[in-house]
């Protein structure tokens, strides 16, 4: 039997999760605090509608829940979910703050359930290739990726700054790709139009003089989502929308072909089959809280104008 899981929220992006669990068979219920939209949602899927946490989880018998509610909120509503004994998977950042991400982590041990975070681009058919190409050290040793994200801010996005809302992806990539974490960050950030900072630029240093060079901002008209690996014998490159990947190498430019694959199904599908006990979460709790740390170091990096040093674990 496929695990029975809820969405709680399901404005902007969580109505893609929902869509998705409904398609995989999942979807019991989903949670928003504006009652219409709950019931449209629902409605579309075939899923119980509520407006009240609390309501749903006295109310349904569940399997996990997905928290796709404000940045803010994350860590009060996953607590609540699993205090309950349910499988948690909580949208990207795992918390606003790493202490919150060290108080869910315990709570997920205590109560022997699954915690894990909405990076979903680790599930990006174009991250995965080079992922692959990186460890078998096609191109020679990797030295540098350069990311670049940016477009005009979401209007949902409303109690966070752009480092948090959009670079934690790139940053989670990064010691992805890496399989490392940085030792230092250094950033530069500042607000033209909104509340939070809406631009940003970060750098992480690794061990052996590796960098990740991040972009940032809601300010570009255009849609960019693009990556850039450089490594001694040649550059990899990759767009996380059209999932294509070019490869530079020796006076020659080879585009791998392979198709397209939704990356939120392959994230959804292995948070199912770890509930079921038939795979294991790709994005670990200890991980997620790293990214949080990263992005922490980041904002006062910004607001010092000085490196930061890390020591993770």
């Amino acid at each position: 039997m496929v695990a029975r899981t809820a969405v709680i929220g399901v404005g902007g992006w969580g109505k893609n999760h929902a869509r998705v669990l409904a398609e995989l068979g999942s979807l019991a219920a989903v949670c928003d605090a504006n009652p219409a939209r709950a019931n449209e949602i629902a409605g579309k899927h075939r899923a119980k509608a509520y407006s009240s946490v609390d309501d749903m989880l006295a109310s349904e018998k569940l399997d996990g829940c997905l928290v796709c509610t404000p940045t803010r909120t994350h860590s009060a509503v996953a607590k609540k979910v699993m205090e309950k004994g349910l499988h948690a998977f909580v949208e990207k950042p795992l918390a606003f703050s790493s202490q919150e991400c060290e108080e869910m982590s315990l709570l997920a041990k205590r109560k022997s359930v699954i915690l894990t975070a909405g990076y979903i681009e680790r599930f990006n058919p174009a991250v995965s290739e080079t992922k692959k190409l990186m460890e078998e050290k096609k191109y020679g040793e990797p030295l540098m990726i350069e990311f670049h994200r940016e477009n005009r801010a979401s209007l949902s996005v409303k109690d966070v700054g752009i480092i948090f809302d959009s670079s934690v992806h790139d940053i989670d990539t990064a010691m992805f790709l890496f399989d490392a974490k940085p030792h230092v960050v250094f950033a530069r950030a500042g607000k033209h139009v909104h509340a939070f900072e809406d631009y940003a630029t970060i750098m992480l240093g690794f061990a052996n003089q590796k960098v990740a060079v991040i972009a940032s901002n809601w300010l570009t008209p255009k849609k960019v989502r693009t990556f850039s690996a450089v490594c001694t014998e040649g550059i990899i490159s990759g767009d996380f929308i059209t999932q294509e990947t070019r490869i530079d190498h020796a006076g020659e430019t080879l585009v791998p072909r392979r198709p397209f694959q939704e990356p939120l199904t392959l994230e959804l599908k292995n948070f199912i089959e770890s509930i079921e006990g038939r795979a294991k979460p790709v994005v670990d709790a200890s991980s997620a809280t790293d990214v949080t740390r990263v992005a922490e170091a980041a904002l006062l990096s910004s607001e010092t104008g000085s490196p930061i040093y890390l020591d993770l674990k």
